[in-house]
């Protein structure tokens, strides 16, 4: 069962369980179970579940499949289970490498099934632009033609992405897309000459360099850019986030980087939608609804404003393009080496320093893909290590037990590789 249920009681006796014959009923009147929590009963007499929302529900029912042998059975229990974060959440980059829809719709299916909630896809990047704007023919046709390494490129049309965003919503995964700025932006410099300070494109690049590239707050183009851009992304996606990315704009005077947090904080508020930025925006002036995202430096999250929310993914316990082992064909090495054991043992409370528990929106873990050319290679480095941060965002500390949560995660790892799914086999399982 994952995650682990904050109050059950499993008993010794088990039942064959029809799913078709589950009983279920919303009572919005269980406060106490929140948007996301269920009550399931499993006994002799038949299997029901609870809930306040559709969402707990689906909670419900990812447990009792969890729960289920492959005869069918289950443990008779009783179960009462809220998550601790909001926010749990994993990263595609399909930017740096494309993954088709029908892929993305699978990894959708995959992590909700583990009460994962937000699928946060970064579209943009030098290498790739992977999403077609109105008016801007050039960024998705020319932008999106190439990936790292030469890779065959791709992009999504609106309605490929309306698609996938409603393929998370079937599943109460909320999509959040990332529009990089004001770096990382070589794909938007090589597709548009107006947004180049001498009005010359840059080549397309297909290497795996960072902070080189930028946009620029003076040039007439860029407000328009920016602002055709979110307003794409907001009226296309349901969800209340929308993420500008932010990070390594090493070529982006810091007073421009300012200038330009700022007026994308602007353009994302006009839209009624929240920014999430990775944790270099808090060198900004932020509103308090905007989120920041950590990922390796706990001081930049400390200077953000106080009261604004954080998304903890701290690159040695969550980052997915990590190896597993020093014997892992795939993955990089500069956060560790990040086995089942390093996913899991981490305290959120503990990554950043005096911040307060009340600002830690949740949990996320990244993939990026500069070194991840196919969807197996996708499936070998997320599973089952999101499974783990799936319990992280879950469950509340101290029923957290590593030798515990080994065994389950051992049980639901062999049932993801009987259903094909391209699991690595850690050695600590």
């Amino acid at each position: 069962m994952l995650p682990l249920p904050r109050h059950a009681v499993l008993g010794n006796e088990r039942s064959v369980v029809d799913l078709d014959s589950v009983e279920t009923s919303l009572h919005p009147s269980r406060t106490d179970l929140g948007a996301e929590g269920y009550e399931l009963l499993i006994e002799a007499g038949g299997t029901a579940i609870v809930a306040a929302t559709e969402h707990g529900l689906w909670n419900g029912h990812c447990t009792l499949r969890q729960l289920m042998a492959v005869d069918g059975s289950a443990p008779h229990a009783h179960v009462i289970d809220t998550p601790r974060f909001a926010w749990r959440g994993a990263m595609l980059d399909v930017a740096r490498h494309f993954f088709t829809v029908d892929e993305v719709k699978r990894f959708i299916s995959l992590i909700s099934r583990y009460k994962l909630n937000r699928l946060h896809l970064h579209l943009t990047d030098d290498q790739g632009w992977r999403l077609d704007i109105p008016g801007w023919p050039a960024l998705a046709r020319h932008g999106g033609s190439t990936a790292t390494n030469g890779d065959p490129g791709g992009y999504y049309t609106l309605d490929d992405w309306r698609e996938i965003v409603h393929h998370g919503e079937r599943h109460f995964v909320t999509v959040v897309p990332e529009i990089d700025m004001p770096g990382h932006t070589n794909a938007a410099l090589a597709s548009v000459s107006e947004l180049n300070v001498d009005g010359v494109c840059p080549p397309l690049y297909t290497g795996k360099q960072v902070g080189f590239s930028s946009l620029r707050m003076h040039l007439p183009a860029t407000e328009r850019f920016v602002h055709d851009v979110v307003r794409t992304l907001a009226e296309n996606t349901p969800g209340p986030w929308l993420h500008i990315g932010g990070d390594e704009a090493h070529s982006t005077d810091h007073a421009e980087y300012v200038e330009f947090i700022e007026l994308l904080q602007r353009e994302v508020a006009a839209t009624g939608k929240r920014m999430v930025a990775w944790e270099e925006a808090g060198a900004a002036p932020l509103h308090r609804d905007t989120v920041v995202q950590h990922w390796l430096s706990t001081d930049k999250v400390a200077a953000a404003p106080a009261g604004v929310g954080v998304v903890l993914s701290p690159a040695s316990h969550t980052y997915l393009d990590m190896r597993h082992d020093e014997d892992d064909p795939l993955g990089r090495r500069w956060a560790g080496d990040i086995d089942v054991d390093a996913a899991y043992g981490w305290d959120p409370v503990d990554v950043v320093p005096g911040l307060a528990a009340d600002r830690i929106v949740g949990v996320e873990a990244p993939l990026w893909t500069e070194k991840v050319p196919t969807f197996d290679a996708v499936e070998h480095l997320c599973f089952p290590r999101l499974l783990c941060l799936a319990e992280v965002g879950w469950t509340p500390q101290p029923m957290r037990q590593w030798d515990d949560f080994r065994v389950r995660l051992q049980h639901e790892t062999n049932r993801l590789a009987m259903e094909g799914v391209n699991v690595h086999r850690s050695k600590l399982l």
